[in-house]
């Protein structure tokens, strides 16, 4: 049987997402998969960008990283997306990608999938939960097989406790801390397993 196919795509302006995205990246491959690391197009006109000292650094900082597109989400096997949070909700950068999906949707090539999600805000409880579960009301009506980390190991409770995907707190420059950063091996490396159980179920 192939390794597991993961695609990580995320949205980050100033870092958070695109670190978090990192860390499930090199977890998942130490779990024995195959890993593409995406972004999803950035849709804010130059000159915002340009105003935010942060953002601008991090935009051109990662302008060599790939563009997911409707192909990727095909190859993968399972996907985790890392999002930053928009007044409880995904941003609409995010937003525009999942409903240019709807072609691959229609020809049932999201369906099975094994899929599961991050997030980030300002604060503590500045609306990442709610974030996910969003996420996760698509990821039902694409047909896909939603893997939250659950309670499923004592490193969530270090990085906050959250069920439905490792969750932190943005900081300038997109640092996140170590508990966080175990939370987050842990959810990648949950995915690639149940996705490799499911593959090999299908084979």
């Amino acid at each position: 049987m192939s390794n597991v196919k993961l695609a990580v795509v995320y949205y980050s302006s100033t870092g958070t997402n695109h670190k978090m995205a990192e860390t499930a990246a090199a977890a998942a491959k130490e779990a024995g998969a195959e890993v593409k690391v995406l972004k999803v197009p950035e849709l804010a006109p130059e000159e915002a960008i340009a105003a935010n000292a942060g953002w601008k650094a991090h935009y051109e900082s990662t302008r060599d990283v790939p563009t997911a597109t409707a192909a990727d989400l095909e190859w993968a096997d399972a996907i985790i997306f890392s999002v930053p949070t928009r007044f409880g909700n995904v941003p609409s950068q995010f937003k525009q990608f999942l409903d240019t999906m709807g072609g691959l949707w229609a020809q049932g090539k999201t369906v099975n999938k094994v899929v599961s999600a991050m997030s980030s805000a300002q604060n503590p409880h500045g609306g990442q939960e709610a974030t996910i579960l969003s996420l996760y009301t698509s990821m039902y009506h694409w047909g896909a097989i939603v893997v939250a980390p659950g309670y499923t190991d004592q490193v969530l409770f270090g990085a906050g406790g959250n069920p439905y995907g490792t969750s932190v707190t943005a900081v300038e420059g997109g640092t996140i801390d170590d508990a966080a950063i175990a939370a987050i091996q842990h959810q990648a490396k949950r995915v690639v397993t149940i996705a490799g159980w499911l593959k090999k179920g299908q084979a």
